[in-house]
């Protein structure tokens, strides 16, 4: 559900990427650094394995369907342990773009975001080279994780959600705790809503929903486009 551009994968590819990182190398953060866990329990943003959020749309101008899978798998991310997110996107019914997410939390309950792998599909259906731009890893190229979901998030507070200067540059600020937000799910009074943007986008701007116990439920350009995906269904398995 980020809002930056990701390549065109299969559903095979992703397998690949999942085996290719099973252990990214890199300095640990280790001494001095919070104990991580691939348990990630934030209300705002919880991952329980085994869910999947499935969100409806248009992007691009197209019909689109983005189903947020929330693996069973835990990855080691230069040494963290990281709950493995797998984000796919259907435009008008074809899967278009995939992207394995790593997810983790610390200690005081903040989500850390330590990164994606992502791979391209050429015209003939064939997977390109292992790594495009959308690519990155915390510690590898001097990435660094940012911060997804506060543990106690604040009206004001901005946060950088990935670094890796010219590819990863997602930032966020926490504009209202008490949003109201209708969506094909459901209707909420008490949503965290964010403004979301990149100096790699410049020009454009989008709002996210989060609800307490599911995620996000809305996401939406409110600036340089009018794409929009919100929540319609989530399934359990």
């Amino acid at each position: 559900m980020a809002r930056r551009a990701r390549a065109v994968v299969t559903a095979a590819a992703a397998l690949f990427l999942v085996g290719a990182t099973a252990v990214v190398a890199g300095n640990a953060w280790g001494a001095g650094s919070p104990k991580y866990s691939a348990n990630v329990t934030n209300p705002w943003f919880p991952l329980k394995p085994g869910t999947t959020l499935v969100y409806e749309g248009v992007k691009d101008g197209q019909n689109a369907v983005d189903e947020f899978e929330v693996t069973k798998q835990v990855v080691k991310v230069d040494g963290v342990p990281t709950r493995l997110v797998l984000d796919r996107l259907y435009l008008e019914g074809k899967l278009a773009e995939t992207t394995a997410d790593y997810y983790t939390q610390d200690g005081d309950g903040d989500v850390h975001y330590f990164g994606e792998d992502t791979a391209t599909m050429d015209e003939l259906g064939n997977m390109e080279p292992f790594g495009t731009d959308g690519t990155w890893h915390a510690a590898e190229f001097g990435a660094e994780p940012g911060i997804f979901m506060p543990a106690v998030p604040k009206v004001g507070d901005h946060y950088r959600q990935e670094y890796l200067k010219g590819h990863a540059e997602d930032q966020f600020e926490i504009l209202d705790l008490s949003a109201s937000v209708t969506v094909p799910y459901g209707t909420f009074h008490d949503a965290l809503k964010t403004k979301e943007w990149t100096a790699l986008e410049p020009g454009v701007v989008d709002n996210k929903y989060y609800v307490r116990g599911i995620g996000v439920v809305e996401e939406r350009t409110v600036k340089g486009g009018d794409e929009h995906l919100s929540l319609k269904e989530i399934r359990s398995t």
